[in-house]
């Protein structure tokens, strides 16, 4: 399995893995949701505030992972959020998901990232190093409308303290319908 951080020449395909995945686990209008998110994030988020992922074998897609730029205003860390995370439904259960989260986070760890977040399974990110976080600790730019799935973890030595100030995401992400 080969990484790439290449997303424009992908775009389309980035997007459409996002959609197809989506919309075969949870329907076809959260397909489309997602699928547009991929889209918009990969358009419109500015370079310093976006990294993707994809793991490719033999020229096929398996799977991709966006992390985007979260900002506290009293706080001078570094925080990204992982989501949203795809891997084709023909090549779940292998593992690749795992091990794309894992190459994306030690990339972040590289460029110096505190904090990694997400909102999802805490059963499954679990595996890869994260935990539950309150929203008094880590407070999310919108309200969520599951609190038990805010999870982080510390990219650094240093532990997971609480973040200070308001949150703030990616323009593609400041939309209460993803929360």
């Amino acid at each position: 399995m080969d990484y790439s951080t290449d997303y424009t020449t992908y775009a389309e395909a980035i997007a459409e893995l996002f959609r197809a995945t989506y919309a075969a686990s949870e329907g076809a209008e959260e397909g489309a949701l997602i699928g547009a998110l991929a889209r918009r994030l990969i358009v419109e988020t500015p370079a310093e505030d976006l990294r993707v992922f994809s793991a490719w074998e033999d020229g096929t897609l398996l799977g991709g992972i966006f992390f985007t730029r979260l900002t506290y205003a009293s706080d001078p860390r570094t925080v990204f959020m992982m989501a949203p995370v795809a891997v084709a439904t023909a090549h779940q259960g292998k593992g690749i998901g795992q091990r794309l989260i894992a190459h994306g986070l030690d990339a972040l760890r590289r460029e110096d990232v505190d904090i990694a977040v997400t909102y999802g399974d805490q059963a499954f990110y679990g595996r890869v190093g994260f935990e539950p976080v309150s929203e008094a600790d880590l407070p999310a730019p919108q309200p969520l409308q599951q609190s038990q799935g805010w999870i982080a973890q510390s990219l650094t030595d240093a532990p997971l303290t609480p973040l200070r100030g308001t949150a703030r995401c990616v323009a593609a992400f400041d939309d209460p319908a993803l929360w």
